[in-house]
């Protein structure tokens, strides 16, 4: 995948440092941007979604060197997600919030690679995700 997995890892990490609530962020973010994504979120409590969101970030990033782990288990996340109403043209609107809290978060650390770093592994998540929900759709 051509990652820059020092750089995410270490990135996330002091994310996670200034922000420990940075996934509440990324919703409020989210949901400012795109508010008809709201409707998709009603089967948990937002605290327990934004702790889903952290956990699955974090396992992300601890296998960003793990090509077999992240193509099964993004693919499944993929095909659960279409089940819940989730459309290709969502997952634009994720990696442009998830970015945008990023930046936020790290403020004057933010740099054009590390936009760039975190560009490429939204979109290859995203990739492997639209793909499984494709397959999951086929099925």
């Amino acid at each position: 995948m051509g990652l820059q997995v020092e750089m995410l890892r270490s990135s996330f990490e002091r994310v996670v440092e200034l922000s420990p609530q940075v996934t509440q962020r990324f919703y409020e973010i989210l949901f400012a941007r795109f508010p008809q994504a709201k409707r998709l979120f009603g089967r948990h409590s937002d605290a327990r979604q934004e702790k889903m969101l952290a956990d699955a970030l974090a396992a992300v990033i601890d296998h960003l060197e793990d090509a077999p782990w992240l193509t099964a288990t993004l693919r499944g996340l993929g095909g659960k997600h279409t089940s819940y109403g989730v459309t290709e043209e969502m997952y634009a609107w994720v990696g442009e919030s998830l970015i945008a809290t990023l930046a936020e978060v790290l403020d004057e650390e933010w740099t054009p690679e590390l936009q760039s770093a975190w560009v490429g592994a939204f979109t290859a998540i995203a990739s492997l995700m639209q793909s499984g929900a494709r397959e999951a759709k086929a099925a």
